[in-house]
């Protein structure tokens, strides 16, 4: 059963990432000695702020041993998200071997806790979305959840500041069940983009759920922005929990 919401906890930790770097996370645990499944949550483009944090601390409350980390803590531990995100964006984002070295050290902080039942899904919102895809083809997982990742597919338009290549070509390597959600009136990811990732995972027998809304665009999980779509939103965390609840029970 969920545990209830005043059950559980949260605090700031460190683990080690890519190259030996220190990385700073969000940790939020259910009460209870489990074992529970484990959610790796990763971050849109905006950083590592308060929104992210929000997110962790209600899979903890559904009963998951939830992490966040900070994937733009090379610019700093005490900078502002928002500092950090520009640097970051200056700097073209953030490398995919460096990510995937980041949250190999997630994963392995989630399944060394002593709560955990061993299995750890993985979402991401916006560039998060291509990051839960990307460390769906990279490391071993066993759920995901790519919510409007921008540039699984498509190639990003001149001037864009991040130096991003689609991950498409790789969805032979998917290691786990998909789950996506989208918005049919996003650009990045547009329809067409969608619809190519999903001839993709037909063509390589992949396990996978996509759901798409009308009158949604990007972001509209995001409460506290414009973008925001109530209905689709509720409806996403409804499937989201389904998923989660499907492949990441028992151990």
């Amino acid at each position: 059963m969920p545990a209830p919401e005043e059950a559980l906890s949260a605090q700031n930790m460190t683990f080690t990432g890519y190259g030996g770097a220190q990385i700073n996370a969000y940790r939020s645990l259910p009460a209870g000695d489990g074992p529970y499944g484990g959610v790796l949550v990763i971050h849109h483009l905006p950083g590592w702020d308060a929104g992210n944090k929000e997110i962790t601390r209600r899979f903890a409350a559904r009963g998951y041993n939830a992490i966040c980390p900070n994937l733009y803590a090379r610019q700093g531990f005490d900078v502002d998200p928002d500092d950090a995100a520009a640097a970051a964006r200056e700097a073209g984002g953030i490398p995919d071997d460096q990510f995937v070295g980041d949250a190999d050290g997630a994963i392995k902080a989630l399944r060394a806790l002593p709560t955990s039942n061993g299995k750890v899904g993985v979402i991401g919102y916006c560039s998060g979305g291509r990051h839960a895809f990307l460390t769906a083809v990279s490391l071993p997982v066993d759920a995901a959840v790519d919510c409007y990742g921008a540039f699984v597919t498509g190639t990003p338009p001149e001037g864009f500041p991040l130096k991003v290549t689609p991950l498409v070509g790789r969805t032979p390597e998917l290691r786990c069940p998909l789950l996506g959600l989208f918005g049919n009136e996003d650009k990045f990811p547009s329809p067409e983009q969608v619809d190519e990732l999903e001839r993709a995972l037909q063509a390589a027998g992949k396990t996978y759920e996509f759901h798409r809304y009308d009158g949604a665009g990007h972001a509209f999980f995001a409460v506290d922005r414009p973008a925001y779509r109530p209905e689709a939103a509720v409806d996403g965390w409804r499937r989201i929990f389904e998923w989660f609840g499907t492949h990441l029970a028992g151990g």
